[in-house]
């Protein structure tokens, strides 16, 4: 009697565990601009990163090279709370420019990943006034991570585990009963 009051005991406290457990939040890129994938034809004055959570202010990078693998980037960066925004040098080369970043939010786990866009240089490329574009954020054409399948595995791997115990503490119990 006294080990069916423990195994229920022990299964109360695993199930109480398992429901105050919530699922994982993980940050996931919402869009860029220029968006992932597209071709533009005059130089962006930056690259805009728009997240699913809110970014810290510090620990972050955007990197931006050109199909030579030099940086374009000028190395600014500004956080303001879910848009990141890294200004560029003057492109002028044509071909696939990445973009690559890591980007951190309150629970520490970084945001990272690359994307690419073309760029088509203009024949003349005049820097006596550079025109300011103000990047306006568009949807992105690659999917954004819903962050499901971690939370998931997660639960899943609790369950299985509180199986496993439970199994032990059935298999402690038998043989303490044949003694």
């Amino acid at each position: 009697m006294k080990m069916k009051k423990v195994l229920a005991g022990a299964m109360l406290a695993f199930m109480a565990t398992a429901l105050m457990v919530g699922p994982a939040s993980a940050n996931s890129l919402v869009s860029t601009s220029p968006v992932a994938g597209s071709t533009v034809n005059s130089t962006p004055s930056s690259i805009t990163l728009n997240t699913q959570d809110v970014v810290m202010d510090t620990g972050n990078t955007v990197t931006v090279t050109d199909p030579q693998g030099a940086r374009v980037d000028d190395g600014t960066l500004t956080v303001n709370a879910t848009t990141i925004v890294a200004g560029l040098k003057l492109m002028k080369v044509t071909g696939l420019y990445t973009v690559s970043y890591s980007l951190l939010t309150n629970n520490d786990v970084p945001l990272q990943g690359s994307f690419t866009f073309t760029f088509n240089a203009p024949s003349v490329i005049s820097s006596a006034s550079p025109t300011v574009i103000t990047p306006s954020p568009t949807t992105s054409e690659t999917p954004a991570s819903t962050g499901v399948g971690v939370p998931v595995l997660i639960i899943g791997l609790i369950f299985a585990v509180g199986a496993v115990f439970l199994f032990l503490v059935y298999y402690a119990w038998k043989l303490i009963k044949k003694k």
